[in-house]
């Protein structure tokens, strides 16, 4: 007769499993203790930490309180006061429901919970250990509760194993008291590591109050809101403007119904709102919130409660997407250019076809040029090729520990995650939504063209200062925006060829252009295969019909092979765009005239991203007369 195999597994060695999922390290026990004093209607709650959370956690608040039965009853598994049955699962208002993280962090840890609610005289003190109850006593007590969680997996040394450094888990920890402090900016939230308060905000002055915790306060003063609201969906939080951005994820934050969640819907929404305006390996720093009818949203899909499903996607990356992109449109910025506090540069630097300037007034009146001038100690790329000359391009709304830490004041090792609210003073009420810029498009019909640097870059005078811009990217940006957002309105003049041109490709390029001869011609090529790896070239966009088209085609595809093969991609029309876009542009050391110059700063003015090229590049920099100033000491 065969033995039986299957049993049951008793309470405790279920609920040590259950932590695996539920704690994963102190952050995760952390983020389950502060959820359920924010559940619990806390207004102020302090997570004490020792050792980064592997010695001790204590989290205590000022929320409901629980009775002597209930908190007996939460060290039960799928005890929950937050719903009642499976129907519930569709009405979810709460961080927690699932009542599995007080029996799963008891069970790994000498654990102990005190608690008292406002109706009665005495609280209840809960001793546990690694899932045990070990004694249950009446306490004088404050309202509220305190959940101290000792030796966290004391007693699964194997998890023990792989925590991380002690300031690794701090930093996490704060992480994610810091995510919970945007989402409920109405609580007060601190963070003790021994005797040192690393992380505090306010309870009051909203997100952007709370956002100025987490990201310091030079980030929050330059973030801009976003609002989109359409029937039962509504996108709202903030952005920071295109030019500051991350080399990570880590300030990509989304909230679902104030619930922090990580979704790969909303980040594709957010990035694909900044990918042709940011450059390729940054990523933008958001807190997006989503609100949406809880029957839309599935919450119940891990047990961390970070990941969520969408009733409909679609509409709800739509909306996320065109919020971004609305405030992206409303609040524009400009790179403007920072020279060093002390600038060198002798005569022997000019070269001998330097144009000397007479002045510098605020009219542009005062020049009387048509020519272009140079600079013989800038190198092809437009770099300074002197040591003593210092010029580099920054962002004004660079963070002030970006700047310091750029300057290479800053030295020594840093851990991986900086600690939030370390670096950064205690927030105040005064945080406030920046002024809304006039449209940038606006800006640039204001612009006076001057003449031409390296016969590369366009040099003109604005109301704030000298605009510097870069003719190729500024093309490139307006060709894209023809072959792309005004195609069908305009269309793309194209100039017939009286011999058609036939080209011979490798394998490869002819399978790639075979497979993009659609996107082609959609730029202005008119290209149909001629059998084998060969094609007739019948007609080119009229930009390039008095120069080397087909060397021009032959670069364009090559460029798009490589881009396949280095980044392992398939090409995508997009990218055939851009390369178009690049390529029929014009480049640097063509001659301009100055009516050719105003033209391209008009043709600019009209596009819908005038900031940056279809690759992330910025198209103008400026230097305010208030930098100019400081440099000849006049300020």
């Amino acid at each position: 007769m065969a033995t039986d195999r299957v049993f049951l597994l008793d309470e405790n060695t279920a609920n040590r499993i259950a932590a695996g999922e539920v704690v994963e390290r102190p952050a995760s026990a952390v983020k389950e203790l502060v959820e359920n004093a924010i559940d619990a209607g806390a207004t102020r709650i302090t997570v004490s930490l020792e050792e980064g959370g592997k010695r001790l956690i204590r989290v205590t608040d000022d929320g409901c309180g629980m009775t002597r039965s209930d908190a007996i009853l939460s060290l039960q598994r799928h005890a929950t006061s937050k719903i009642q049955s499976a129907d519930d699962l569709f009405s979810i208002h709460t961080l927690g429901f699932r009542g599995e993280a007080l029996p799963s962090i008891a069970s790994v840890s000498h654990f102990s919970l005190a608690t008292k609610p406002s109706s009665d005289e005495s609280g209840t003190m809960l001793q546990v250990d690694g899932g045990d109850i070990v004694s249950v006593s009446d306490i004088a007590l404050r309202d509220g509760t305190t959940v101290e969680v000792l030796d966290l997996f004391y007693n699964t040394p194997a998890r023990l194993k792989f925590l991380k450094s002690t300031a690794a888990e701090t930093s996490r920890a704060i992480e994610t008291v810091g995510v919970l402090a945007i989402a409920y900016s109405d609580v007060a939230l601190r963070v003790l590591h021994g005797q040192q308060e690393s992380f505090s905000s306010p309870g009051k002055g909203g997100t952007l109050a709370a956002l100025a915790s987490v990201w310091g306060r030079e980030t929050a003063r330059r973030l801009i809101p976003v609002q989109h609201d359409t029937p039962g969906l509504s996108v709202t939080g903030y952005i920071a403007t295109p030019d500051i951005t991350r080399p990570g994820r880590t300030h990509e934050l989304f909230f679902v119904n104030r619930r922090p969640v990580k979704s790969r819907l909303l980040g594709h929404a957010l990035e694909d709102a900044f990918r042709s305006i940011s450059p390729d390996g940054r990523f933008p720093i958001a807190a997006i919130f989503v609100d949406v009818s809880p029957n839309m949203v599935d919450v119940n899909v891990h047990p961390t409660k970070t990941e969520v499903k969408f009733t409909r996607d679609g509409e709800v990356h739509h909306a996320v997407s065109q919020a971004i992109k609305r405030a992206l449109l409303d609040y524009g910025i400009v790179p403007m250019a920072k020279a060093e506090p002390l600038i060198t540069l002798p005569e022997a630097s000019l070269g001998p076809d330097t144009q000397a300037i007479p002045g510098l007034m605020h009219s542009a009146s005062a020049f009387r040029r048509s020519d272009a001038f140079t600079l013989s100690d800038v190198d092809h790329e437009g770099n300074f090729t002197r040591p003593h000359v210092s010029f580099s391009v920054t962002s004004p709304l660079l963070s002030s520990v970006e700047a310091y830490v750029q300057s290479g004041q800053l030295t020594g090792e840093l851990e991986q995650t900086l600690l939030p609210g370390e670096l950064t003073e205690p927030t105040d009420d005064n945080i406030q939504e920046p002024v809304r810029p006039r449209p940038f498009a606006e800006r640039l019909r204001e612009f006076s063209v001057l003449g031409q640097a390296l016969n590369t870059y366009i040099i003109a005078l604005t109301p704030d200062g000298i605009a510097v811009i870069d003719q190729h990217v500024a093309h490139e940006r307006v060709l894209y925006e023809r072959l792309t957002v005004k195609r069908f309105a305009l269309g793309i003049p194209v100039q017939r060829l009286v011999v058609p041109l036939t080209i011979g490709l490798s394998r490869r390029e002819a399978l790639l252009l075979a497979e993009h001869c659609d996107s082609f011609a959609a730029s202005g090529w008119d290209i149909t295969p001629f059998g084998g790896e060969s094609f007739v070239v019948r007609a080119v966009p009229a930009v390039l019909a008095h120069k080397p088209y087909e060397k021009i085609l032959r670069d364009m595809i090559e460029e798009l092979v490589n881009q396949s093969i280095s980044r392992r991609l398939l090409v995508q029309r997009d990218h055939v765009t851009i390369t178009n876009a690049c390529k029929m542009a014009v480049k640097a050391g063509d001659p301009l005239t100055i009516p050719e110059m105003s033209a391209l700063l008009e043709q600019l003015a009209e596009t819908e991203n005038p900031y940056l090229c279809p690759h992330g590049r910025p198209i103008v920099v400026t230097v305010s007369y208030n930098e100019i100033e400081k440099l000849f000491k006049r300020a």
